[in-house]
């Protein structure tokens, strides 16, 4: 029987994901990843595989909490949806650049090269897609969004708005126009208020 662990996985995982945030996956070594969680190249392989096995357990565990942040957006009263894509498009006051997301970072990277990337990639976006598709159709129940418009267009609309705010958070654009940006975007679908 081997020794227990005297560390903390989810500590561990933490840290070496954000390595990977910051170096991306080609740009992390096994000694990059030694040397930020402070375990050995034996232990790293013996808890968790090769750095493959690694990143693939940290993409999934972010993937999953991609997909149950969706599905708790879609929770709420209809007249709040677009209240709630408004909110997910907005960051924080005084919110300055971020790591990224590790989705849209493990995707430009690897979706062409890692096939359980960009399976689990496309996965991702379609329940994003997704989500924000079912959001548009609330706001459109609702009265808050055009009932005729193509709510897929729409939700993918959204999306891709989100994830280029998230672009321009990354390049260091401050909040404040960030935050002009989102409100543009839902207001540009938005029924006027009368």
């Amino acid at each position: 029987m081997g020794r227990p662990r005297k560390f903390s996985e989810q500590d561990v995982l933490a840290t070496a994901r954000q390595q990977f945030n910051e170096t991306g996956y080609h740009g992390t070594s096994v000694d990059d990843l030694s040397r930020a969680t402070g375990l050995s190249k034996g232990s790293l392989y013996g808890a968790f595989g090769d750095k493959e096995a690694l990143f693939l357990r940290i993409f999934e565990e972010y993937c999953a909490s991609s997909d149950e942040g969706a599905a708790a957006r879609l929770e709420g009263p209809e007249d709040q949806a677009l209240d709630r894509l408004r909110a997910w498009l907005t960051s924080p006051d005084g919110h300055t650049g971020q790591p990224g997301c590790l989705l849209a970072k493990a995707t430009a990277e690897l979706a062409s090269e890692n096939h359980a990337v960009a399976t689990r990639s496309l996965a991702a976006y379609e329940i994003l897609l997704d989500s924000c598709r079912q959001l548009v159709e609330q706001a459109q129940r609702a009265g808050h969004l055009d009932p005729a418009a193509d709510a897929e267009a729409l939700g993918g609309l959204i999306l891709t708005t989100h994830r280029g705010l998230e672009a321009l958070a990354k390049a260091g654009v401050d909040a404040k126009t960030r935050n002009r940006i989102a409100d543009a975007a839902i207001d540009s679908i938005a029924l006027p208020v009368s």
